[in-house]
């Protein structure tokens, strides 16, 4: 067993095979990394992974990825929409040198695979590091360095001043979705400025509930809570919701500021 749910174990051999045998001798490995290689997938997560090759999937090994990934979300079942990963050869794979290198993506809910440096980062190589599960191939201990947490920390402290504007260029605001990903986004920063480390959506609320000032417990309360309710492009925010998001905002780059 991979995950919780036998459906997706399933799903996840079968992507394995399949990639093995476009792939030939430059499949490495596959792994399983985000919120199930951390211990808190849920029916609302995506799946993440990384395939990692020695070479950049060209030719005709693209080609093959590519009607792969765009037949996958014609398959019954619940999580045939909600892989998503990247092709990472392991050269860039390997340490923060590769940053910056688009790999091949599969963005969760979509069909057409781009080149994309989503999952480039370092908390992804921390996931794979410290949590990575393996589908196939080699321990991934072997494929990826350890992981400078106060390199972690500078990418956060870089990263956070901006997030809203950059929230601001792919998410509707009138979703209550998106007051509870910012939210937990927030956390999730603080925690690895914090530690040096990287956690879950849940384990970043609950270490937040527990760490900052009291005064956001109801805010990160009902933010937990309403997980349940996903994404849904009918569901606004609670009544208040977004003015507290804005407050704990500017709460959350006071502290990345060391205020």
């Amino acid at each position: 067993m991979f995950t919780p749910y036998r459906e997706l174990d399933a799903l996840l051999a079968d992507l394995v095979r399949e990639v093995r045998d476009i792939l030939g001798d430059t499949f490495v490995g596959a792994y399983v990394q985000g919120s199930f290689a951390l211990g808190a997938g849920d029916l609302h997560s995506d799946c993440d992974f990384i395939v990692a090759t020695t070479v950049p999937p060209r030719g005709p090994a693209e080609a093959g990825l590519r009607r792969l990934h765009d037949e996958i979300p014609t398959r019954p079942g619940h999580w045939t929409g909600h892989l998503e990963g990247s092709y990472a050869d392991i050269t860039s794979l390997r340490d923060a040198t590769g940053l910056g290198t688009p790999w091949l993506f599969c963005d969760h809910g979509h069909r057409v695979l781009i080149r994309d440096t989503h999952c480039n980062t370092l908390h992804t190589r921390w996931i794979l590091r410290n949590r990575g599960i393996t589908l196939a191939g080699p321990p991934i201990t072997g494929l990826v360095d350890e992981v400078d947490p106060d390199a972690l920390r500078a990418g956060m402290r870089a990263m956070l001043p901006g997030l809203m504007d950059e929230l601001r260029t792919w998410a509707s605001f009138e979703l209550g979705w998106t007051q509870r990903y910012a939210v937990t986004t927030y956390c999730r920063m603080l925690f690895t400025l914090h530690t040096g480390e990287v956690t879950s959506k849940r384990g970043a609320l609950e270490w937040a509930r527990a760490m900052l000032d009291p005064r956001w417990r109801p805010l990160l309360t009902q933010v937990a809570e309403d997980r349940v309710r996903g994404w849904d492009p009918l569901d606004p925010p609670r009544p208040g919701g977004m003015e507290a998001l804005y407050e704990f905002a500017a709460y959350a780059e006071s502290l990345a500021r060391g205020g």
